[in-house]
């Protein structure tokens, strides 16, 4: 198998197989998807991926893309729902994103062996799903597949815009803490950054990250320990913080939540490139092992930042920090080599449909080449619009809470539903009313996020706040 072939498989995974007769699938699919005396395709058999990941390996994958720096934004969510409320919500919130992404894989799963395709991405799935779903809605499914596709791309680069501004920043703030004297200005530190995300752009498969992943999950908590450290010092009673806030601002900490946990971009990449996937789902599973500790750290942080700083906690409590100690300032820089390690995993969502695109080319000739030059230029693209536009993360926290909301809630539920109607939408149809409930909440946490953006903006043009001070919820 060329190059090429071996490209296709991997981020395409429309390469038509034929059934393997000696296995019974252990998937669950409508008998009208398969004939009587036709055994049932399994993916997982014919899945070719040059470089698995181990369950460990997916594992801290996940986590590094759900567990970001928009768990520095959770005391602040906190300050909107009171102490009772916020971990209540917080559960229900994390329960919900579970849920969500189980749905997309657990779809994904189901339409490769009615399709008896190997592996689909998140676009592909959603398009899947009309393909194969209602015959109403099957012409649907090129269109939808390539709205998502695009909205992942904007979405995701609009995120790494956020994180260059993020990186700079924080680096500025810690060196001129060291360094009062020093004048460096901030598009200065941000063009910097440069060769540096060039170079750890350049990893083009996710086993090769692992490393990364897993050097910035233990850093993330070196940071969250000098926080606590921090927040810990002179607690005060959690009797004197609202137990539960106004409700008009309730969803304004769903939607904070809910962006600073949602990671689904990685989440079919991950399951994709797993060695066992069929360890993805189920109890212990990849997914429920890890949303289970980014729950627990969401609510743990969330609730003692806001006890400790109450409504006075910005929207990243590491600026809270006091600014004439040594450790505090370090803790901001280690803040920033995370969001770094995490850059390049973040990046490969993108850089998937890119190579889908790349995948379809007569030629493998020059591959290396176009692969570092579409990076490159990207990257290039990217550190030139945080240099030109240091308050951009108020225009991409509008985009964030667009897509998130809508990638993340709205269209797992509505693919599942679009999946299962001709199928079974179980007893009662509680699947549809469940499956209703999600796209409710999913409109609510887009208006309200969108509300939130907007306000942001005009206190800016205000001048009511600073570069720093306005990096908030939408960082995940």
């Amino acid at each position: 198998m060329t190059q090429k072939e071996k490209q296709a498989d991997n981020f395409n995974s429309t390469a038509d197989l034929t059934t393997n007769t000696g296995f019974e699938s252990t998937l669950s699919i409508d008998s009208k998807d398969i004939t009587r005396d036709e055994k049932a395709y399994n993916p997982f058999e014919h899945r070719e991926v040059e470089h698995p990941n181990s369950t460990i390996g997916a594992t801290i994958h996940l986590l590094k893309g759900c567990l970001g720096s928009g768990i520095l934004a959770m005391p602040s969510a906190f300050k909107n729902a009171g102490t009772v409320v916020g971990m209540i919500g917080t559960i229900l919130a994390g329960v919900i994103c579970t849920h969500t992404v189980a749905l997309v894989v657990r779809s994904s799963q189901e339409l490769c062996v009615i399709a008896k395709k190997p592996s689909m991405g998140f676009a592909e799935t959603c398009g899947a799903a009309f393909t194969y779903g209602p015959k109403k809605l099957q012409s649907w499914g090129s269109f939808v597949r390539t709205v998502i596709d695009y909205s992942m791309v904007v979405t995701y680069l609009s995120l790494l815009c956020v994180y260059t501004v993020f990186i700079a920043s924080s680096v500025k703030e810690a060196m001129d803490g060291w360094y009062p004297e020093s004048d460096i200005s901030f598009q200065v530190y941000c063009a910097l950054c440069l060769v540096p995300l060039v170079l750890i752009c350049q990893i083009r498969n996710l086993k090769y990250l692992v490393p990364f992943s897993a050097t910035a999950n233990m850093l993330i908590v070196v940071v969250f320990g000098v926080t606590m450290y921090y927040i810990f010092i002179d607690l005060p009673s959690p009797k004197e913080r609202e137990m539960v806030a106004s409700v008009t601002t309730w969803p304004l900490f769903f939607s904070t939540v809910i962006f600073a946990m949602e990671g689904i971009g990685v989440v079919m990449p991950v399951e994709n490139e797993m060695s066992h996937p069929q360890k993805f789902l189920g109890c212990p599973g990849v997914l429920n092992t890890a949303m289970i500790i980014v729950i627990s750290l969401y609510g743990v942080f969330g609730f003692f930042g806001y006890v400790q700083f109450g409504d006075a906690v910005k929207g990243s409590i590491t600026l809270n920090l006091p600014q004439d100690q040594w450790v505090a300032q370090g803790a901001k820089l280690l803040m920033a080599v995370v969001i770094y390690l995490s850059f390049a995993l973040q990046f490969y969502v993108p850089m998937e449909k890119i190579n889908r695109m790349l995948a379809k080319r007569k030629s493998d000739k020059y591959e290396n080449v176009i692969q570092i030059g579409i990076r490159t230029t990207l990257l290039t693209i990217i550190v030139a619009v945080a240099v030109l536009f240091p308050n951009l993360e108020l225009v991409i926290s509008l985009v964030g809470a667009i897509f998130f909301s809508t990638l993340g809630l709205l269209i797992p539920a509505l693919i599942d539903t679009v999946h299962r109607w001709d199928r079974d939408l179980g007893r009662w149809n509680y699947i549809l009313i469940k499956n209703s409930i999600i796209m409710i909440i999913a409109v609510i946490a887009l208006v309200s996020g969108s509300y939130v953006s907007i306000v942001e903006m005009i206190h800016d043009k205000s001048g009511g706040s600073d570069t720093v001070s306005q990096l908030n919820v939408t960082l995940t």
